[in-house]
């Protein structure tokens, strides 16, 4: 099944799976966002569950693969500058260097290709911009067995379970960590904070 179809099935329950159990991680991580106004880009935007934690001074364009996961997104967009676009996160219909900061919560774990996902985002983010990440990342070297034995499965409906963030962030030499903290189950999920050099 491929990811857009996927995504359009599970759209109607993603809320009721996700929100609650990820918000404080999410408004968590947007707090880092700049006072600075400027243009972010919401990189798989989902259900638009980041949307009402937003800080209203910037603009923000929210992409995602299926025209589904927008829908739910747009009524939650309420007074914020927002521009849904439907598009593939591993291949960015955006200029180099046209935003100051990204947003990638529960992305990585999602593209068939996250590195190119990331090569992706360095190259629209602008030199001295800002990436926040919060998904779930293996450690290097980090066994995690049950993970890696569902993980076919999984990776076909909805998310991947083997993704080691070391060797995403070795695709994209532009982008610097500045930030790196452990955020739900055990530290399996992430909290990330990254500059563009």
């Amino acid at each position: 099944m491929s990811l857009q179809r996927s995504y359009t099935l599970i759209a109607p329950f993603y809320d009721a799976a996700i929100d609650r159990a990820t918000r404080a991680a999410r408004q968590h991580s947007l707090r880092a966002l700049p006072e600075q106004p400027g243009r972010v880009l919401l990189a798989g935007v989902g259900t638009g569950l980041d949307l009402p934690h937003l800080p209203p001074q910037h603009h923000y364009v929210g992409l995602d693969l299926t025209h589904a996961m927008l829908r739910r997104a747009l009524p939650r967009a309420g007074r914020a500058d927002f521009v849904p676009v439907q598009g593939d996160a591993q291949r960015l219909p955006f200029a180099d260097h046209s935003f100051d900061s990204a947003v990638l919560h529960l992305i990585l774990a999602v593209v068939p290709q996250p590195a190119l996902c990331f090569a992706e985002i360095a190259r629209v983010v602008r030199p001295g911009g800002q990436v926040l990440v919060f998904d779930k990342f293996l450690r290097a070297g980090q066994p995690a067995l049950l993970r890696r034995l569902v993980n076919p499965l999984m990776r076909r409906l909805a998310t991947r379970l083997d993704v080691v963030f070391e060797e995403v962030l070795a695709a994209a030499p532009d982008l610097a960590l500045e930030h790196d903290q452990p955020a739900l189950a055990g530290g399996w999920f992430r909290l990330l904070r990254l500059r563009r050099l």
